[in-house]
């Protein structure tokens, strides 16, 4: 725990950090580490010192809340909080991205049937604005316009120093089913049941995701968080840190049962069923590859070495392929689109599994407008697909966007995006994000949403 008074000593070099950009240079953080997958432009200029702010600073077990920097991972905030019997509301899959980084951007899990996106559970954000000014926003104070601005703003309004979040108090285990569905439409009608009863054939269900290997084989794996262990005792309970792989899983066993960490981080350990790419799932290299280097982050640079290095183009040229594309995204459509999604995905793009997650949001957050109270699914895929030579540069991610867009739905952020400027403000609350600017960065200090997320600036 790192207690408020190192807390005020790193909000100190923060703004001391600010003092040091250049006036009329970009202040952006300085950050090594990154779970987006989208180009920055290099930038040599210092950045805002964020090297203190990477910690819980306190837990109130009374209340139910935690006070936490804004570059924690979840990865520390989980080993803060479960030891007390509590988690956040809704813990993204990777262990390294960061609670203020969830906010800013879009994170997602199995919780978010009924809790939302992570930026629900926030309660007050204290935020660096583009102008150097340290303010404290909550959904009623005098910086409402700029908290229900910031999920899914990325940075263009400013990075949470501090948020203080609500957390849920939670048992030792969780048990699973893995309920097989003939095809979408009947998956679209069990997440309409269990989004609205909370159940599945009498059970109550805590969280719940999909993943779809084909169209005629799609699981939604149902939670349920208990203290009672199976029968078998700790026997029961499957680990998947080490040689097993839990996709793998669900098509292999109706029922599971795991640790409540386990449970958290389930997907982080094959980066779902990425690690493929890299020879983590064949058996013998598994034996060899430590457990602690299987984890997402470490897949995250590899990835990083390759683009580096070139070395997946090199190996195409040699196989005589034309052409490759990185299809890397997270899109969210209402309920009763997904069917139709699913096969125009398999018609023009075929990459399987796609990971299934239904959420509902509370509230209307202008800058990633859902429908409050409607069943989105989020489906996420992520890998490459080859291409025709000299193919228009994102050919492919532009014909997801503009699929997801007449569907009614939206796209995450982190990854490339290629909207024109016109459509981008549109869809991702362009005026309300200048409105928020004009006031909180009046010298255009911070690059605006576009420039990050379609210009890479």
């Amino acid at each position: 725990m790192k207690g408020w008074n190192a807390h005020a000593e790193a909000v100190e070099h923060l703004l001391k950090s600010y003092t040091t950009i250049p006036p009329g240079a970009r202040v952006r953080l300085a950050k090594k580490t990154s779970n987006l997958f989208r180009p920055r432009a290099a930038n040599d200029a210092p950045g805002l010192d964020v090297s203190g702010l990477d910690g819980v600073i306190a837990i109130d077990t009374a209340a139910a809340t935690a006070d936490v920097q804004g570059v924690c991972t979840y990865e520390d905030l989980v080993a803060a909080t479960l030891p007390l019997g509590f988690i956040p509301y809704v813990i993204p899959q990777l262990r390294t991205i960061t609670l203020g980084g969830a906010v800013t951007g879009l994170g997602i899990e199995s919780t978010s049937f009924r809790n939302g996106l992570p930026h629900e559970s926030v309660l007050e954000m204290d935020i660096l604005t583009g102008s150097g000014r340290l303010v404290t926003a909550t959904p009623d104070n005098e910086h409402a316009a700029l908290f229900e601005a910031f999920p899914n703003s990325y940075g263009s309004l400013g990075y949470a120093t501090r948020l203080k979040i609500k957390l849920e108090a939670v048992p030792q285990f969780v048990t699973l089913r893995h309920v097989r569905l003939p095809d979408a439409a009947q998956a679209v009608k069990a997440i309409e049941v269990i989004a609205e009863t909370g159940e599945w054939h009498g059970e109550r269900v805590d969280g719940l995701d999909g993943t779809a290997f084909s169209p005629d084989e799609i699981y939604l794996t149902l939670a349920h968080f208990t203290d009672t262990l199976p029968s078998g005792g700790p026997s029961a309970v499957s680990d998947y840190t080490g040689q097993q792989i839990f996709y793998q899983s669900i098509q292999q066993r109706e029922t599971d049962a795991l640790t409540m960490n386990d449970y958290i981080w389930r997907w982080d350990t094959d980066w779902f069923w990425c690690s493929g790419a890299f020879g983590a799932q064949n058996k013998w290299v598994r034996r060899l590859w430590p457990a602690r280097y299987r984890r997402s982050d470490v897949f995250h640079k590899i990835v990083g070495l390759d683009e580096r290095f070139g070395i997946i183009a090199k190996l195409d040229r040699l196989k005589k392929i034309p052409g490759r594309e990185r299809v890397i995204q997270d899109i969210e459509v209402p309920l009763d689109k997904v069917p139709e999604f699913l096969e125009w995905f398999d018609v023009n793009i075929g990459m399987r599994p796609v990971w299934l997650c239904p959420l509902r949001t509370t509230r209307a957050w202008p800058v990633y407008p859902l429908e409050p109270g409607a069943i989105y699914v989020n489906a996420g895929f992520w890998g490459t697909v080859e291409v025709p030579a000299g193919s228009p540069e994102g050919m492919v991610n532009r014909k997801i966007e503009d699929a997801v867009h007449t569907m009614g739905g939206h796209k995450s952020l982190y990854s490339e995006a290629f909207y024109d400027h016109e459509t981008f403000d549109q869809m991702y609350g362009g005026e309300v994000l200048a409105a928020v600017r004009s006031t909180y960065d009046p010298d255009s200090r911070l690059s605006t949403l576009y420039e990050k997320a379609v210009r890479n600036s």
